[in-house]
C-alpha cells in the first residue's frame, strides 16, 4: 500500500491538531495562610463549570501541583485538605490562555473562618451534607425587612405559592423549624411570614424521619419534608416584631401584631391577628389551626369518630376554603428553653382563635342513572362559627449518656355553631320537575380533646442495638345538639304535586372515646450492614356513641324519641400488634422490608336492644423499600406498602340517618375489610453550580375487595346509600409528577417545567347496576422567575389542563374538559424607596356536555408602597384586591356517578390602606428606629 506525500502531511497535521486540543495545563502551590507551611497531599480537582463533573485530580507533592493534557473550556479548581476550608476558583483555558498559574494558594483553618475570608472563593450558596441540602443565606440577597418567605422564594428547588405553602424538590414541606425546634407547632406560616430574613444564617432542607427511625437509625419509611431555619448567633439575643394596621373599602380590614424575644437558649413569642380578608389568622393549613379532625384509629382497624356533629347534623370543621367571607381572630404565646447543660428542654405553646364564615353557594349536580340522569340545582346560605383553645407542652430530658425521656401533652377545647339553609330543585332527564326541598340545619357542638405521650429510648454499647417504649393516651368527648327542619314536595311525570313530607326534629349526639396505645421496640444489628427492628404493641380502645332524634309532642317540646333514628352503642376493642422490619445498608444502597400484623378483637353493644356484634380480624401491613444514592445530589427510591382497611363504624352500624331526607345513609353489618397494594417511586437530582434540579415522583395503587357505595334512587328522586364490598373488581388510583428547573443560559432567569397526571378508576352500584367511573387529569406548566437586587423581581407560571370523566352508565355523555391556568407577578423598586408590585391569576374551564357554560376568571391585585426611615422599617401602602372584580367563587368536580359544579360567595374587589412597622433590637446593639 502506497502512502502519498499529501496523505502523510494530512496525517501529521491532524495528529498535531489532536495533541493541541489537549495541550493545556495548570500549576500552583498550596500552603497554610498563617504559618506558610506546605500542605503536602492536598487534593486538587478540576471540575467542568457547566455541570461540576470531575475532569481530573491530583495530589500536592512537595508543596506544588501540576496537571497537563487538559482540554480547553471553562473550569472550576477545588483544593481540599482536612481541617481547612475548601478553596474554590474559576478559570478558563483557550487558545490565548493555554496554561494557568494559580501561584501560591493559601488555605485557611476552619476554626479561623469567622475572622477571615478567602477572597478568590465565592460564597458557597449550597452545600450537600448527607441527606441535608443546606443553603447559605449570605449568598442570596433580599430587600430590607424581608421575611423568611422572601428568602425561600430565591432558593433553587423551592417554590412558595401565594398562600405561603412551600414545595421543595417536588414534595410539600410539612414542617418549618427554628434552630431545630417547633415554633408555634402546627402553623409554619408564623415562621415564614414573620421571621426576618436578615436573621437567618442557614436554611436546611431534609426529610425528617420519625422519632423511632431517627433513634434506631433504621429507616421505617416515615418521612416529612422539613425546613430548618438556623439563626445567626448574634440574632439570638434581642427582640424583634411587627405591627400591621390596615383598613379598606367595603368593610375589609386586617390588623396583626407580633413580638419575639430571644435571649440565649430562651425564646418567647406572642402574636395576635384579626381580619376579614382571608390573609391573616389563616395559615396554609387552616384545618390544623382552627378545626382538626377528631380521633381516628386506623392502624388497628378500629373505630372512627369525627369532630362536629358526625353524620346526624351538618358540622363546621373550622376550615376556610375560600367559600364565603371569613372573620378570623387568633392569638398565641410560645416559649422554649434549654438548661442543665442542654440536658433538659421545654417547648410550650398556647393558642386561641375563632373563625366566622358567612356566605351563599349554588350547586349544580348531575346524577347519572341507568339510561337517564337527574339534575339538581341547590341554593345554600351558611353561617359557621368555631372557637378553639389549645395548650401543648413537650419536655425532654437526657437521663444519661445513653437514654432519653420525652413527655408531650396537649389539650384542646372547641365549640362551633352551624346554621345552614338549603333550597333544592331537581329535574328528570326530560326536564320535568321531580321534587323540591327546603331544609334548615342548626346545631351547636362542644368538643374536648386530650393527648399524652411518653417516649423512652435507650442505646446500648453495641452500635445499632436500641430499646424504646412509647405510650400514648387519647381522650375525646364530643357533644352536639341541633334542629333539623325539612319539607319535600314530590311531583309526578305530568308535573303535578304528588305528595309532601315534613320533618321537624331535635337531635343530640354524644360520643366518648378513650384510646391507649403502647409500643415496645427493639433493634439489633446482625452485621455492620444488616439489622432488624422488632416491635410489639397493645391497644385498648373504648368508646360510646349515643345519637338520638326527638319529634314534637307539642309546639316547641321535642320529647318523643324516634327509635328508628336513634342508637346508643358501646364500643370495645383490644388489639395486639407484632412487627419485624429488616434493614440492609451498604455504601449507596438501603433496602428495607418487613411486615406488621395486628390481631383485633372488636365488640359493639347496642344499649337499646342489647344486641352485640363481635368481630375478630387480622390486619396485615407488609412494606418494602429500596433506595440508591448515585451521589449526594442524586437519589432514587422505590417503595411498596400494603394495608388492610377495616370498615368504619358509620359504615357498619345499621342506623338510619335522615339529615338530608333525599339522601339517606344505611349501615351494613356484613362489611368485610379491603386490602390495598401501593407502589411509589421518587427520583431527585440537583447540580449545585448550575442550580439544575430534576425530580420525578409517582404512585400507583390497587384495592382488592373494595368497599364501595351502593346507591338506590327511586322514581321520586330520593337516594339511599349503603356501603358494600365488590368482590370481582379492583379500584385503582395513580399520580405522577415531574419537574425540571435551572438558570437559563448565562442570565439570572430561573426557568422550569412541571408535568403532572393523576387519576382513578372507581366502581359503585347504582340501582343495583355496576357503574365504572374514570377520572383523569393532565397538567403542564412552564415557570420563570428573575430577581435583581434593588431593581426588580418577576415570576410567572402557566399551562394547560385536561380532564377526562366517564361513566359506564352514561357512555353517550362526554364530560371531558380542557382548561388553562396562569399565575404571575412582579415587584419594581423605584428611587425614593418606592415600590410597585402586582400579581394576577387566570383560570379557564371549557364547557362540557353536563355544564354548558365556559368559566373564565382573572384576579388582578396591585400595590404601591413607600418605605421610611434609614432601615426602611416603616412602610405605607395602598393596595387593590381583584381590580377587575372577577373573583367569582367556582369549582367543578366529578366522582362516582356524580358531576358537580359550585359557585359561591367569595372575597371580591376592595382597596386597602396599610401601615406596617418592623422593629428590632438584636445582638446587643442600639435599637433601630
Amino acid at each position: 500500500m502506497k502512502i502519498t506525500i499529501s496523505a502523510l502531511i494530512i496525517f501529521c497535521l491532524s495528529t498535531i491538531s489532536v495533541f493541541a486540543q489537549n495541550n493545556y495545563s495548570i500549576n500552583g502551590s498550596v500552603a497554610d495562610t498563617a504559618s506558610n507551611a506546605q500542605l503536602t497531599n492536598s487534593t486538587v480537582m478540576v471540575l467542568a463549570a457547566k455541570d461540576s463533573m470531575l475532569q481530573k485530580f491530583t495530589r500536592v507533592s512537595n508543596g506544588t501541583f501540576a496537571m497537563n493534557n487538559l482540554k480547553k473550556g471553562k473550569f472550576i479548581l477545588m483544593v481540599t485538605y482536612p481541617g481547612y476550608a475548601d478553596y474554590v476558583d474559576r478559570f478558563t483555558l483557550d487558545s490565548a490562555h493555554t496554561t494557568h498559574d494559580f501561584g501560591r494558594i493559601k488555605m485557611i483553618l476552619k476554626s479561623q473562618l469567622l475572622a477571615e475570608v478567602i477572597i478568590k472563593a465565592k460564597v458557597a450558596a449550597v452545600k450537600i451534607k448527607g441527606d441535608t441540602t443546606e443553603f447559605n443565606a449570605a449568598a442570596f440577597t433580599v430587600q430590607p425587612n424581608s421575611k423568611v418567605e422572601d428568602l425561600l422564594k430565591q432558593l433553587p428547588g423551592i417554590q412558595v405559592d401565594k398562600d405561603g405553602k412551600i414545595t421543595a424538590q417536588g414534595q410539600t414541606v410539612s414542617k418549618v423549624l427554628v434552630d431545630g425546634e417547633e415554633f408555634f407547632g402546627d402553623d409554619p406560616t408564623l415562621v415564614t411570614k414573620n421571621l426576618r430574613a436578615d436573621m437567618v444564617d442557614k436554611v436546611q432542607l431534609y426529610d425528617k424521619k420519625s422519632d423511632q427511625a431517627a433513634f434506631t437509625g433504621i429507616d421505617d419509611g416515615v418521612k416529612n419534608k422539613t425546613i430548618n431555619i438556623k439563626l445567626k448567633e448574634d440574632k439570638k439575643n434581642g427582640y424583634f416584631g411587627k405591627l400591621d394596621a390596615e383598613g379598606g373599602t367595603d368593610g375589609y380590614y386586617q390588623e396583626q401584631a407580633m413580638f419575639n424575644r430571644f435571649k440565649g437558649k430562651q425564646k418567647f413569642s406572642a402574636y395576635g391577628t384579626i381580619g376579614n380578608t382571608g390573609k391573616v389568622g389563616l395559615g396554609w393549613d387552616d384545618n390544623s389551626k382552627y378545626g382538626g379532625t377528631g380521633l381516628q384509629v386506623s392502624d388497628d382497624g378500629g373505630f372512627y369518630f369525627y369532630g362536629g356533629g358526625g353524620d346526624d347534623l351538618d358540622s363546621f370543621s373550622g376550615r376556610y376554603n375560600g367559600q364565603g367571607i371569613p372573620l378570623a381572630r387568633s392569638g398565641g404565646l410560645h416559649y422554649d428553653t434549654k438548661w442543665n447543660n442542654d440536658k433538659e428542654t421545654l417547648n410550650t405553646n398556647y393558642k386561641i382563635g375563632s373563625l366566622n364564615v358567612d356566605g351563599s353557594k349554588n350547586t349544580l349536580t348531575q346524577n347519572n342513572l341507568p339510561g337517564t340522569f337527574i339534575t339538581s340545582n341547590n341554593d345554600q346560605t351558611f353561617h359557621n362559627h368555631m372557637f378553639r383553645q389549645k395548650l401543648d407542652a413537650t419536655y425532654t430530658v437526657k437521663l444519661d449518656t445513653s437514654s432519653n425521656l420525652k413527655i408531650a401533652v396537649d389539650g384542646t377545647i372547641k365549640s362551633s355553631i352551624t346554621d345552614d339553609k338549603y333550597n333544592t330543585r331537581s329535574l328528570r332527564g326530560n326536564d320535568t320537575l321531580l321534587n323540591t326541598n327546603n331544609r334548615s340545619v342548626l346545631n351547636n357542638t362542644d368538643q374536648k380533646i386530650f393527648n399524652a405521650n411518653i417516649l423512652y429510648t435507650k442505646k446500648f454499647k453495641k452500635v445499632g442495638r436500641t430499646f424504646s417504649v412509647n405510650i400514648n393516651e387519647a381522650l375525646n368527648q364530643n357533644e352536639t345538639k341541633g334542629f333539623l327542619k325539612s319539607e319535600i314536595d314530590y311531583y309526578n311525570i305530568g308535573g303535578g304535586l304528588d305528595s309532601m313530607r315534613k320533618i321537624d326534629q331535635y337531635k343530640t349526639t354524644l360520643t366518648h372515646t378513650s384510646v391507649l396505645n403502647t409500643n415496645i421496640t427493639y433493634s439489633e444489628p446482625f452485621t455492620k450492614t444488616f439489622a432488624v427492628i422488632v416491635n410489639y404493641g397493645l391497644g385498648i380502645n373504648n368508646g360510646r356513641s349515643d345519637r338520638r332524634s326527638f319529634n314534637q309532642a307539642a309546639p316547641g317540646e321535642y320529647t318523643l324519641l324516634d327509635s328508628s333514628l336513634s342508637n346508643n352503642f358501646k364500643l370495645n376493642q383490644l388489639s395486639n400488634q407484632f412487627g419485624a422490619v429488616f434493614n440492609y445498608k451498604k455504601n449507596k444502597t438501603i433496602v428495607n422490608f418487613g411486615t406488621k400484623v395486628s390481631v383485633v378483637d372488636f365488640k359493639q353493644i347496642d344499649e337499646f336492644t342489647n344486641n352485640t356484634i363481635t368481630r375478630n380480624f387480622v390486619n396485615w401491613n407488609p412494606q418494602a423499600s429500596f433506595q440508591y444514592k448515585f451521589s449526594q445530589q442524586q437519589t432514587f427510591s422505590l417503595n411498596y406498602n400494603g394495608n388492610t382497611t377495616q370498615p368504619t363504624i358509620n359504615q357498619i352500624q345499621p342506623v338510619i340517618v335522615n339529615t338530608d331526607p333525599l339522601n339517606i345513609t344505611l349501615g351494613n353489618p356484613d362489611l368485610k375489610p379491603s386490602f390495598t397494594n401501593r407502589l411509589s417511586f421518587y427520583y431527585y437530582s440537583y447540580k449545585v453550580l448550575s442550580s439544575q434540579s430534576i425530580y420525578l415522583n409517582g404512585s400507583y395503587s390497587r384495592t382488592m375487595n373494595p368497599i364501595v357505595s351502593n346507591v338506590v334512587t327511586d322514581s321520586a328522586g330520593a337516594s339511599t346509600y349503603q356501603s358494600s364490598n365488590l368482590k370481582n373488581k379492583q379500584t385503582s388510583n395513580f399520580y405522577f409528577n415531574t419537574g425540571f428547573g435551572q438558570k437559563l443560559f448565562k442570565t439570572d432567569i430561573n426557568g422550569g417545567i412541571n408535568l403532572g397526571a393523576n387519576g382513578n378508576t372507581f366502581y359503585n352500584l347504582t340501582n343495583n347496576l355496576l357503574n365504572e367511573t374514570k377520572s383523569y387529569t393532565y397538567t403542564a406548566q412552564l415557570r420563570f422567575s428573575v430577581y435583581k437586587q434593588k431593581k426588580y423581581d418577576f415570576w410567572t407560571s402557566a399551562g394547560p389542563t385536561y380532564t377526562v370523566n366517564s361513566s359506564s352508565l352514561q357512555q353517550q355523555v362526554n364530560n371531558n374538559g380542557r382548561g388553562f391556568n396562569a399565575y404571575g407577578g412582579f415587584n419594581i423598586y423605584l428611587p425614593g424607596k418606592f415600590q410597585i408590585s402586582s400579581d394576577a391569576n387566570y383560570q379557564y374551564n371549557a364547557a362540557t356536555q353536563a355544564f354548558s357554560e365556559d368559566f373564565k376568571r382573572t384576579t388582578l391585585n396591585a400595590n404601591i408602597s413607600k418605605s421610611f426611615l434609614k432601615d426602611e422599617s416603616l412602610k405605607l401602602s395602598i393596595s387593590g384586591n381583584d381590580l377587575l372584580n372577577q373573583n367569582t367563587g367556582y369549582s367543578r368536580t366529578g366522582s362516582t356517578n356524580f358531576l358537580t359544579q359550585e359557585r359561591y360567595t367569595t372575597i371580591r374587589r376592595y382597596f386597602m390602606l396599610s401601615l406596617v412597622w418592623d422593629f428590632n433590637h438584636m445582638g446587643g446593639g442600639t435599637p433601630k428606629k
